[in-house]
């Protein structure tokens, strides 16, 4: 077997675009949810993983960081968010106005994700010819 680290960012890219859809969900729950007596709103954990796992280190170029990254250790992580914290008497804390604003800014985040796995993909299409 060849020892490479062409898929090194796409297999980077991919956990991200797996956590944005996880977060997509994540949304559209407390959305669903919004009106849901003592409900508390739900996040995804993944960029603080993502910058652990690319490390601190300023003198090491991102292809570096990159091809370091154990992509099985980059796991998107569901959490409760704010969970005592209330925004109504009945005990919900989900802002119906600001989970539309962020399904909107994680729909962009995903299709930026897949535009550049596709690129990655085009980049390699391109070397190999």
């Amino acid at each position: 077997m060849i020892n490479t680290n062409a898929f090194d960012y796409i297999n980077v890219l991919d956990k991200a675009a797996d956590a944005s859809w996880l977060r997509n969900q994540a949304i559209s729950n407390n959305i669903a949810n919004a009106s849901t007596p003592n409900y508390k709103r739900q996040d995804v954990a993944f960029e603080s993983e993502l910058q652990k796992a690319l490390g601190y280190n300023r003198y090491q170029t991102m292809d570096s960081k990159v091809s370091n990254v154990k992509s099985s250790r980059l796991r998107a992580q569901v959490y409760t968010d704010y969970s005592d914290y209330s925004y109504r008497l009945d005990g919900n804390n989900v802002d119906i106005e600001n989970e539309n604003v962020m399904l909107a800014e994680n729909q962009l985040k995903y299709q930026g994700l897949l535009t550049s796995i596709n690129q990655e993909f085009t980049n390699l299409q391109s070397v190999m010819k």
